[in-house]
């Protein structure tokens, strides 16, 4: 059962790929597969167990894909010390905006749950 559940993650990755492949974004193929995959969660109201299980199971283990990440840190160490003005500003920048993204989307959630509250 969880194998139906991981290969659906995995599937939703290859038709993200696919998309954007083929419409030339500029945008990485896993997360036009993560939009798919929560557009069809959205659809059929929920999230099934089995795939909350598989899910939470990559989540106890995100730690490993951090790995690569610090290989490739290591491996580019002397441009990070070229380029480590631009580097931290982008950081900055991209925390912040993401941090009030975050807020406002929440805010606005948060209001619209709380007037379909009231509304039953």
């Amino acid at each position: 059962m969880p194998l139906k559940f991981f290969a659906l993650l995995l599937l939703c990755q290859l038709l993200g790929e696919i998309f954007t492949v083929w419409t030339r974004l500029p945008v990485p193929g896993p997360v036009v597969g993560m939009v798919l995959l929560f557009v069809g969660l959205v659809l059929r109201g929920g999230v099934d167990d089995g795939l909350g299980r598989v899910v939470d199971g990559l989540l106890s283990h995100l730690s490993l894909l951090f790995v690569p990440a610090g290989v490739g840190v290591m491996l580019h160490v002397a441009m990070l010390r070229e380029e480590w003005l631009a580097i931290s500003v982008a950081l900055v920048l991209s925390t912040l905006v993401t941090l009030v993204a975050t807020g406002l989307v929440m805010t606005a959630l948060t209001g619209r749950i709380e007037r379909r509250d009231r509304e039953r």
